[in-house]
């Protein structure tokens, strides 16, 4: 058994500690809204994320960030993309050196077009920060409907303890050493996922959502493998894994403030709309800048940013990405 410090209360924190617990963890969880942690620990319930679902008696909650990350021996920082940095720097004088963050946020910082390992690792060296991603709905992981993630450490060590702490019957556990790979992977899909809902929502049908997945996953592959990721980790589990489940599901919520978009919404109307981080409009801009620092292509990347920034209508935007230069498909494979 193990100690551990789930840090941030949202869908996907809730599902994780509900995961650990029934795994044998003692499990502590921090939200910073007093209002929430009388609701869980009352209720046992999570209505507004993950109505329906019941709670494990033995999870505690906690305001005091302290109590959720001293003497713990994994911290999962579980807090929205757009919250990391500032929740690391809180916990920077707590953390000992040596202990174990995993970073479950997916997201990369606009402003230093940091990864959210490498946000947290700036803000707390002495940690051993790791990641946790894959196709993981919160909605499903928490009522144990089998799942299949990967953690991914610079140390094999480490990587293979976590695989441990959190593999069980319905949530199996792969490891990796592509930090970098898995992180690209996890953010870069909800950009795309962003159009995919767009074509929903315009009407479009399912030749549209596998064209925009497909040439999707070659976008954020060039870009993660021109910034030295590996090209498996994008068609592994946190790439192409990741990606469709969040262009097809019900439950993403980029997928569904795209949808809102193609329906005529503005960007601020979806995001208000869907009541949750919207984490691929923060990543959208971040890809931009990344595929010009990179010198890579992202046609699709450019066009949501249009969309999501400029005003494009969405139809427009499809317009103009099908009648764009004839090109070969793998400039990689040569002809006989």
């Amino acid at each position: 058994m193990a100690k551990i410090g789930v840090v941030g209360a949202g869908s996907w924190g809730t599902a994780l500690a509900i995961l650990l617990d029934n795994n044998g963890h003692e499990v502590t969880t921090w939200s910073r809204k007093e209002e929430d942690i009388k609701l869980f620990t009352e209720k046992r319930e999570n209505p507004s994320k993950l109505p329906g679902v019941k709670i494990p008696e033995k999870i505690v909650f906690t305001s005091v960030l302290e109590q959720a990350v001293r003497d713990m021996d994994v911290v999962v920082s579980a807090v929205p993309s757009v919250a990391v940095r500032s929740t690391a720097s809180k916990m920077a004088s707590i953390i000992e050196t040596g202990q174990i963050i995993v970073n479950v946020a997916k997201g990369v910082e606009e402003s230093t077009l940091m990864t959210m390992s490498e946000i947290i690792q700036q803000e707390i060296p002495q940690a051993d920060v790791c990641v946790l991603s894959g196709p993981s709905h919160a909605e499903e992981v928490s009522r144990g409907l089998p799942t299949t993630c990967v953690v991914s450490s610079k140390c094999r060590k480490t990587a293979e303890y976590l695989q441990n702490i959190f593999m069980s019957p319905a949530f199996r556990v792969y490891t990796t050493p592509d930090l970098l790979g898995v992180e690209l992977g996890a953010a870069l899909k909800n950009v795309i996922a962003l159009a995919a809902g767009a074509a929903d929502g315009l009407g479009y049908g399912d030749n549209t959502k596998a064209a925009l997945i497909t040439r999707g996953i070659g976008e954020i592959a060039r870009l993660g493998t021109a910034m030295g990721a590996r090209i498996e980790s994008f068609y592994g589990l946190s790439g192409m894994g990741d990606l469709i489940v969040t262009c097809a599901s019900q439950h993403s919520r980029n997928r569904k403030a795209g949808y809102l978009i193609g329906q005529g919404y503005t960007m601020d109307q979806a995001m208000k709309e869907v009541k949750m981080v919207v984490e691929g409009v923060y990543s959208a801009k971040a890809a931009l800048r990344l595929s010009a620092k990179y010198h890579v292509e992202m046609p699709i990347v450019q066009e949501i940013c249009k969309v999501l920034f400029e005003d494009k209508p969405a139809k427009e935007a499809v317009y103009d990405l099908m009648v764009r230069d004839k090109k070969i498909e793998n400039p990689l494979l040569p002809w006989e």
